[in-house]
């Protein structure tokens, strides 16, 4: 799998922004169907950071209704990245 099909996007919340100025922890969106090793290598690869552990969960989707018609949110994965001490990752650097 390539680099750029594992990771999609990074997770911007409030919590992610916590974790990442206390722990050095990120959030990213990744692939279904990729493994922890392949999310590290890629984030290494990508960012030129090293990286100390990932955990990932698996987000199911959601019931939703509009009116009489039910549906679903789609179900994705979610990554938590944790960096080595000294190395930053920061995506909005920069931007005023």
């Amino acid at each position: 799998m390539n680099v750029h099909d594992v990771i999609r996007k990074p997770i911007f919340t409030e919590k992610g922004s916590m974790l990442n100025e206390a722990l050095n922890k990120v959030l990213l969106e990744v692939a279904q169907d990729s493994n922890k090793i392949e999310i590290k290598r890629a984030v290494e690869e990508l960012f030129k950071v090293e990286v100390k552990s990932v955990h990932t969960v698996n987000v199911r989707g959601k019931l939703k209704r509009v009116g009489r018609h039910v549906g679903t949110t789609r179900s994705w994965k979610k990554a938590l990245v944790t960096l080595k001490p000294g190395q930053k990752l920061d995506f909005l650097e920069g931007v005023k």
